[in-house]
């Protein structure tokens, strides 16, 4: 029997540069998906409770106060928490500072980057962190190539072409299962994805759950994605 964690954290504090001029006044978590009147992190908020967590964690930054109002002022379907680096601490260590104010360090907890926009079963994925007793679990994406591939024969002729065909290779999802003994070996400052990750996949104690087929999954990083999240949306 296992039990699920009930707690997360949401990395919130990135500039969204690339998705201007949305994020001129909002963080990136603050845009909304068109269409939904709701931004990214509400969606989150929603999937996380849905999912059996209690408690949350905002880590801010970039227009951190027009996160934390909008919050202020929402329903929430969990307790949320809010924490704003002084200082910037890269992506590792600001997950650290974040986890600190987790309501329990004892227990397990789930984290997401805060411009993902995606829907499938969290507890299958504790579940599979629990089986093979990783310290850290992240979920594994196909994403589509944004090209048009050409194929070839083995003499050179083009025989086709295939619009946006999946990529060949899984990509980090951006959504993560850390056991309670992840925490510590987070650095204090600096990248967790170029120290800590490669670590524990040396030890083989990181694990990879790739996305059931079919769930559906978006990083929201340009004007474009926020497009064709859109065009989605009306095609479900």
């Amino acid at each position: 029997m296992h039990t699920y964690p009930t707690q997360a954290v949401i990395l919130a504090g990135g500039q969204g540069s690339r998705l201007r001029p949305y994020t001129d006044d909002r963080p990136k978590p603050m845009v909304e998906i068109p269409g939904t009147g709701t931004p990214i992190i509400g969606h989150q908020l929603s999937w996380l409770a849905a999912e059996g967590v209690t408690d949350a964690v905002v880590s801010c930054g970039h227009l951190a106060e027009v996160l934390q109002e909008w919050l202020a002022e929402a329903v929430l379907p969990l307790r949320v928490t809010t924490v704003v680096e002084t200082e910037p601490l890269g992506r590792g260590g600001g997950l650290r500072y974040a986890a600190a104010r987790l309501p329990d360090p004892s227990e397990p907890w789930y984290a997401t980057n805060g411009d993902i926009w995606t829907r499938f079963s969290l507890r299958e994925m504790a579940a599979f962190h629990a089986e093979r007793d990783a310290t850290a679990t992240l979920a594994l994406a196909r994403p589509r190539i944004p090209w048009g591939a050409v194929e070839t024969d083995a003499f050179g002729h083009i025989i086709d072409f295939i619009e946006s065909p999946p990529s060949p290779y899984l990509i980090n999802a951006g959504v993560y299962v850390f056991s309670p003994a992840f925490t510590a070996l987070l650095p204090e400052r600096g990248d967790h994805e170029r120290t800590t990750f490669p670590r524990l996949a040396r030890e083989r104690r990181l694990a990879g759950y790739p996305l059931p087929h079919g769930a559906y999954w978006r990083a929201i990083d340009t004007a474009k994605d926020l497009a064709e999240a859109a065009k989605e949306l009306d095609d479900r």
